[in-house]
């Protein structure tokens, strides 16, 4: 009691301190009342999308395929109005910081949400073939079950795909919500911006990141703490970071990177049904059916009874 009432007698002072400070850090408040997207509504639209791309899996338990379109239908409407919404705020806030005319936002956004939910088919397609990619790319795995639920690489390549079309869509804000969702949950760093072809499969996928200019082929996997990234960062002669530039690698169809491996810059071309050895580090393109290696490293073994002999020959000669 005697600390609560100590806190009353400061808070006005610090209210009011706390407050002054927003003046000195505008860059990380939004007081001039145009609505953000909203980071909880944007992960309930992800949990809606799980139950339309995996049907059974997640969302509605009760459906089977006398109900599915009901179920189906009421997900889409619900999607449609959050989607609409969430984009809205979006594209508005974006023309604010931009400074420039909103004009038809709101037209905007209900095409990009038209316009998305019409892509779901396809996406969904293409999301099967990284499933299967799963299956037949992991002995381990017992069944597609297993990988739709439990495996997080299949999970961040869901966001992704999800992600990756709304940005694709021109959608501000929104893509990376979702991708930075998966990769709190998954250790696994998706930009929605990076290029991936069909059939792609993560696997154990913690430490794994792809920047945003990436491209990838088909058929490619990747394992955990691999790093696709951008060598440097050109700047413009007032010293800004040029954006827009190609700055991460290129990998071909049929490419297979091993844990650990950084391949870095945007002219580095990964040549079509290459390997990428484990911890290799490139910089620099490679033709296609090549494998690079670490060459085999000198170990070196020692043990507690070595270490006990090695002291009783030194006290003996000690002793001499």
């Amino acid at each position: 009691m005697r600390e609560e009432l100590k806190l009353k007698g400061h808070l006005p002072a610090l209210i009011r301190k706390i407050v002054a400070g927003y003046a000195r850090t505008p860059q990380m408040n939004h007081l001039e009342g145009t609505a953000l997207p909203d980071r909880e509504v944007v992960i309930e639209m992800l949990h809606i999308l799980f139950g339309i791309i995996y049907p059974g899996y997640f969302g509605e338990k009760g459906a089977d395929r006398t109900t599915v379109e009901f179920h189906i239908g009421a997900h889409i409407e619900r999607l449609h109005r959050l989607l609409f919404d969430q984009v809205s705020r979006a594209v508005i806030h974006e023309c604010k910081r931009l400074n420039r005319a909103c004009t038809f936002c709101e037209d905007n956004a209900e095409q990009v949400a038209v316009d998305f939910i019409a892509g779901l088919p396809e996406l969904r397609d293409l999301i099967a073939l990284d499933v299967q990619a799963a299956y037949d790319g992991d002995p381990a795995a017992k069944s597609l079950d297993e990988i739709i639920f439990s495996y997080p690489g299949m999970f961040a390549v869901t966001v992704y795909r999800i992600a990756h079309l709304l940005h694709h869509l021109g959608v501000p804000l929104i893509p990376r919500m979702m991708s930075e969702y998966a990769h709190t949950l998954t250790g696994i760093d998706i930009h929605p911006g990076a290029h991936i072809g069909r059939s792609f499969f993560i696997d154990h996928g913690t430490g794994v990141v792809i920047g945003e200019t990436t491209v990838i082929g088909n058929n490619v996997k990747v394992y955990q703490g691999v790093t696709l990234g951008a060598l440097s960062f050109p700047k413009d002669e007032k010293g800004n970071l040029l954006r827009g530039t190609k700055r991460h690698p290129t990998i071909e169809d049929d490419v297979t990177i091993y844990s650990g491996a950084t391949i870095l810059g945007g002219e580095t071309v990964i040549g079509k049904g290459s390997v990428v050895g484990g911890n290799v580090w490139l910089t620099h393109s490679i033709d296609p059916g090549t494998k690079v290696v670490i060459e085999e490293p000198q170990l070196r073994f020692r043990n507690s009874t070595d270490a006990a002999h090695k002291k009783t020959a030194a006290k003996k000669s000690a002793k001499k």
